[in-house]
């Protein structure tokens, strides 16, 4: 495989993968159920460490 052809290939479904993760990762982040978890999330570092008392 040439470089011209290895470059080609990267330039178009480099650029499909990528969207792809990118789109993936935004619908992962907003799908139903997931407030719950980025609630307690938000909250974790409030909470008391009971390692330490």
């Amino acid at each position: 495989m040439s470089y011209d052809a290895l470059r080609h290939l990267a330039d178009s479904w480099g650029l499909v993968f990528l969207a792809a993760i990118f789109v993936t990762c935004i619908g992962w982040t907003f799908r139903k159920g997931a407030a719950a978890h980025h609630d307690r999330a938000a909250r974790m570092i409030f909470d008391e460490d009971v390692d330490n008392g």
